[in-house]
């Protein structure tokens, strides 16, 4: 199917008119709007919601640090954060916690991120965008778009019901998993190898870790997939279980929170930390069966960022690193079109190849996550040939720079599979066993 270009024919009359519309004010759209607005393009950002919104995702990596010290918002992410300098493991099966410090990876200038409430985040960035000069829009819905030689015709919905349409030489979709354009190509895949689910809810009075590393996120194994736990800097803290769909389809009729509470108690560790804590609000949030990926990133007239482009596991908390890093890639795909045509076919090629990088290389870790194999390597972590070093580069999301880790990476996955086939008994019943947690059971779409 050719998506890149759409059928000569004259525009259809519009409303509004900009160079670039950016569907989505989350990470990604707000990093491409003040990339292109602080160089003088006439940028729309269009948001659905009203910031400050609930957003999950709220642990955010080291290499996250010089996105924002490149977009000037350093010292307001780190008003709103907790510090978050390394991530505990819990596993059932191993006697005692596992810790790693991002101070131990190979570049030991990134020793750090942040745990923080999606909602500031975001609205700092959008509103950064807007000091930059972008246009921002809050309450406009994105309804369709149609592409021509010139660029894209875009219907939009306010949130009293009015109607507008614009016209703009250029679409960035970072619409999340609403997937505006995935959807409208037709391109959107679900991963058929790594099918999760996930209940969310927040806590208070939850026991942390303590010190320098009250704010650093653990991660619980259990028997139908894993937990996060996040610590916030208002005191309250993040829970989710990322399970296989199976489970999430035996509530039956159960409450949505009893059916958190009972999964929490199945999982000791978490639940010697939870005792005593109050869930906010009762409030518990599900989602299903979300693990996905567009066939394409971009076009002649449009490019795809962040979870409007993939979705993967938020196991390795890759998720607004990869939304904001798409954004700084995107840009020069952005003004070639805009200003010299004939490069923006070379360019959409190497964006391409980046987008898809970053989750291919967490994607190898997430689907192995919960092999035994792969969870004694993260419990008992040992660094001959700097394997420790590279894996703890790779969780801090140190993969497009110039580190030296890919060789050592290699290493770590060549002695993965040499374990995985010295103990073949248990790596077959395990492949079995993967095999039918991530049938598809229908369990929750949304």
């Amino acid at each position: 199917m050719n998506t890149s270009r759409a059928p000569e024919c004259a525009p259809p009359a519009a409303d509004f008119h900009c160079d670039v519309l950016v569907v989505g004010g989350g990470p990604a759209g707000s990093t491409i709007s003040a990339l292109l607005a602080e160089r003088g393009r006439d940028v729309v950002m269009m948001e659905k919601a009203h910031h400050p919104r609930f957003h999950i995702g709220e642990s955010l990596l080291p290499a996250n640090v010089a996105l924002f010290d490149k977009l000037g918002v350093r010292d307001q992410v780190e008003r709103i954060g907790m510090p978050k300098y390394g991530v505990e493991f819990v596993s059932p099966d191993h006697p005692k916690p596992a810790s790693v410090e991002f101070a131990e990876a190979w570049d030991k200038t990134m020793p750090y991120a942040w745990q923080v409430r999606r909602a500031d985040l975001d609205d700092i960035l959008f509103r950064n965008a807007a000091r930059k000069g972008a246009r921002t829009l809050e309450g406009y819905r994105v309804r369709d778009v149609a592409f021509d030689d010139a660029g894209a015709t875009v219907n939009v919905e306010l949130d009293d019901g009015a109607k507008q349409t614009w016209r703009t030489r250029f679409l960035v979709d970072a619409s999340g998993r609403d997937t505006l354009l995935a959807n409208h190509f037709k391109c959107k895949q679900k991963n058929e190898r790594h099918n999760s689910s996930a209940i969310y809810g927040h806590f208070t009075g939850a026991t942390r870790l303590e010190g320098k590393m009250e704010g650093n996120i653990t991660i619980f194994w259990f028997a139908h997939g894993w937990f996060w736990f996040i610590p916030l800097a208002d005191g309250t803290t993040s829970v989710g279980a990322v399970c296989w769909p199976y489970y999430l389809k035996s509530r039956g009729g159960k409450p949505m929170a009893e059916f958190f509470h009972d999964t929490i108690a199945s999982c000791k560790g978490l639940a010697e930390r939870l005792e005593g804590a109050t869930l906010v609000a009762d409030e518990v949030h599900a989602t299903g069966n979300y693990s996905y990926s567009s066939a394409i990133s971009s076009g002649e007239r449009f490019l795809m960022l962040g979870d409007a482009y993939a979705f993967i596991d938020p196991v390795f908390s890759s998720g607004v690193f990869l939304a904001m890093q798409g954004g700084f890639e995107a840009m020069p795909v952005v003004e070639a079109t805009l200003d010299m045509p004939s490069r923006a076919a070379a360019l959409r090629k190497h964006f391409d190849a980046r987008v898809r990088f970053g989750p291919r290389e967490f994607s190898w870790f997430i689907y192995r996550v919960t092999n035994p194999t792969m969870r004694e390597l993260f419990m008992e972590p040992q660094n001959p040939m700097r394997v420790k070093e590279a894996l703890l580069s790779l969780l801090a999301g140190d993969i497009y720079g110039k580190t030296p880790i890919w060789r050592a990476i290699r290493i770590m996955k060549a002695v993965y599979y040499l374990v995985s086939i010295g103990k073949l008994g248990r790596t077959w019943r395990a492949w079995l066993r993967r095999r039918v947690n991530i049938r598809d059971v229908g369990a929750l779409n949304s």
